[in-house]
């Protein structure tokens, strides 16, 4: 099993949940990377960057939360490089809910392959706050 061959070589898979807000005057930089598809670009995490943009939401403090699929230990050691060339890191949360978790609590070997925790992460932060995206996009004047 592919997943099995992963967690060997790359530790299990985890969820977090990461608070950040854009560092001032990196606003439109970040839109730039984002619409040109370069932000992480050169890292093994690859499209994921864009992926969480387009997921993240953000409050009225300005602070962005994402949900971050990260197979590092200590996390986001690949994506930290990445991520602080336009953000502050505010706060990396494990999001991954060990209780229903078929792997962790023993019913289902593996189960994190094909699970949807991550989905149901999303799906749920879409209806706190606003679009991150949008709301950049806005500050900049209309980003790109």
């Amino acid at each position: 099993m592919q997943c099995a061959f992963l967690d060997r070589m790359l530790g299990p898979i985890m969820r977090y949940l990461v608070k950040a807000r854009v560092k001032s005057g990196k606003e439109r930089e970040l839109i730039r990377a984002i619409g040109q598809g370069s932000l992480g670009r050169g890292s093994i995490a690859g499209d994921e960057y864009l992926h969480n943009m387009k997921q993240a939401r953000v409050d009225a403090g300005s602070v962005a939360t994402w949900v971050e699929v990260c197979f590092c230990d200590p996390p986001l050691e690949e994506e930290r490089p990445y991520w602080e060339e336009y953000f502050d890191l505010l706060s990396v949360k494990d999001a991954h809910s060990r209780r229903n978790c078929r792997h962790e609590n023993g019913t289902e070997r593996w189960a994190c392959c094909d699970c949807d925790c991550t989905n149901k992460l999303e799906e749920k932060l879409r209806h706190q706050g606003s679009s991150f995206l949008e709301s950049l996009r806005a500050s900049c004047s209309g980003g790109l």
